[in-house]
């Protein structure tokens, strides 16, 4: 039986338009989270939902309903928590204070910030889903630069995730086009840092 009361929420967006406009144009504003995000929210409730009735006893890895479940469970649950985290650090001037925590924490474990920010270009580059800047909350602590192939493929076990970048054609193309390099720039100079140390304060109170 599944454990889960299905009545997850679809988020509005943080920022209005004119905050993100350098970064989206307006149909994607509207269309990425009413269509792709709010899909994935729901279909994470309709699944939570199914798996409370499922038929454990017929559970079987070449295939099962239960299986299927489980696995498009991930899908959709990591679909809508990356959405939320990819805007909820938009809005800003990308400016980073040296004085906050969290870029203080970069220049150490990158060497500067402009390596970082060399760096998760980089990783937005090759991933076909997700570039994400983590925490390493498993070991050692330290800021990392990871990527995700797909909503559930990729990343580190006990990972934070302090910085979300999502880059499937449907987040850029409408305005870009193929140019995702463009895009790239663009995200990283929409970045509130504030918000994105908020998280990280949020990591050191908990660890």
């Amino acid at each position: 039986m599944g454990n889960s009361d299905a009545n997850h929420q679809i988020m509005p967006m943080p920022f209005t338009y004119d905050k993100v406009s350098a970064v989206m144009d307006e149909d994607t504003y509207k269309w990425h989270h009413d269509t792709h995000y709010a899909g994935y929210v729901n279909k994470r409730n309709e699944i939570e939902a199914a798996l409370k009735t499922a038929d454990l006893s017929k559970a079987n890895a070449n295939y099962s309903a239960y299986r299927a479940f489980k696995l498009e469970e991930t899908w959709n649950a990591n679909g809508a928590i990356l959405h939320e985290l990819y805007w909820s650090a938009m809005g800003g001037d990308g400016k980073p204070d040296e004085s906050i925590e969290v870029v203080k924490k970069i220049i150490e474990d990158f060497g500067s910030f402009d390596a970082w920010k060399n760096d998760f270009i980089a990783c937005g580059k090759v991933s076909r889903g997700w570039a994400v800047l983590k925490v390493d909350a498993s070991t050692d602590a330290k800021l990392r630069n990871v990527l995700f192939d797909f909503h559930n493929v990729g990343g580190f076990v006990g990972s934070f995730p302090l910085l979300v970048l999502d880059v499937y054609e449907h987040a850029y193309y409408h305005k870009f086009g193929p140019d995702r390099a463009s895009y790239l720039t663009a995200f990283v100079g929409n970045i509130d840092w504030k918000k994105v140390n908020d998280r990280y304060l949020m990591f050191i109170k908990n660890m």
